[in-house]
């Protein structure tokens, strides 16, 4: 992130002080890591990509949003078909 903002600063897409600004605003971002995705990596995940022929990445999300109960957010067609079968909602848009 700080690469493409010292690039976008250099290139005169934003200014010194917006840089900064945002720079600090990434420092401590709203994210929280799910310790157990990991885990689950070599087990669940795998076993979800294998039956429902997802990438690791998408599998782990499907994996994620079943078990934390949340809706999942995707334009994926193969991942949204997975989700439905595993019984996973799909966030609704706009």
């Amino acid at each position: 992130m700080l690469n493409g903002l010292l690039t976008a600063e250099r290139r005169g897409r934003l200014d010194a002080s917006a840089r900064v600004r945002m720079t600090r605003s990434l420092a401590d971002p709203p994210i929280r890591i799910d310790e157990e995705t990991a885990a689950l990596a070599w087990t669940a995940i795998s076993e979800l990509a294998e039956r429902h022929r997802l990438t690791a990445n998408d599998a782990a999300y499907l994996e994620l949003a079943h078990r934390l109960e949340l809706p999942l957010a995707t334009a994926d067609d193969a991942l949204a078909t997975a989700a439905e079968s595993a019984g996973v909602a799909l966030l609704e848009t706009s």
